[in-house]
């Protein structure tokens, strides 16, 4: 079974100001985002990380590095866990864009979304669930850190979860926080952690007898 230890990136000035990233360059940890994510790559020193992957936006790569440091790895990118791709919204600010139509196709019925310029939302889970399926196959029984964004994660947990994407944005993802997912053998999945920012413990991975019995 690999564990997939899911850390949103930390605070910038753009998540202060409310304004909509994505993947534009240049958008920095402030302060207390580098707080967050040092406080972070403490919680997870004690643990076995055997790989750190990053979404290749900087936010994200600044927080993995203080991820990755405790257990001298190198952050790997991975493009597949990047930013929604929100096209011609990147940049705005929520308040102008809650005023749009879409904002309530966003809100209520994102499996139907098209970004303008950009991508779906269908096809953002899509990705990211691939991705995350294809580390697991490369970690076999490891357990590896994945840094990268609030939908992206939200959308995956979503999966998981076994809830539809319409219903996604009833998650919350904090920055900084920590969400833990174990994929194993045929088809199994835990989720253990879901937005956690306290201590993390070293619980043993679930075990095949602790998921519910088959219904009959």
């Amino acid at each position: 079974m690999t564990t997939l230890i899911l850390v949103r990136h930390g605070e910038n000035e753009w998540v202060k100001e409310h304004r909509l990233a994505g993947w534009i360059e240049g958008v920095h940890l402030n302060e207390r985002g580098h707080q967050q994510a040092a406080h972070t790559a403490e919680r997870l020193a004690h643990l076995p990380l055997k790989a750190v992957y990053s979404s290749p936006v900087t936010r994200c790569l600044e927080t993995a590095d203080y991820l990755a440091q405790p257990h001298q790895l190198t952050v790997q990118h991975l493009p597949a866990i990047g930013e929604v791709r929100y096209g011609e919204w990147e940049g705005e600010q929520i308040k102008e864009l809650a005023k749009l139509p879409l904002w309530h196709v966003v809100q209520h019925y994102p499996s139907r979304m098209e970004f303008p310029g950009g991508e779906t939302m269908r096809g953002v889970q899509t990705r990211g669930v691939d991705a995350l399926e294809a580390l697991a196959a490369q970690h076999p029984q490891e357990m590896i850190a994945v840094c990268s964004h609030a939908d992206l994660i939200k959308m995956v947990l979503a999966h998981y979860l076994g809830t539809h994407l319409d219903l996604f944005q009833r998650l919350v993802i904090s920055p900084a926080s920590i969400s833990i997912v174990h994929l194993g053998d045929h088809g199994r999945v835990f989720i253990s952690r879901l937005n956690d920012t306290g201590t993390i413990e070293m619980p043993p991975p679930p075990k095949a007898q602790d998921a519910p019995a088959k219904d009959n």
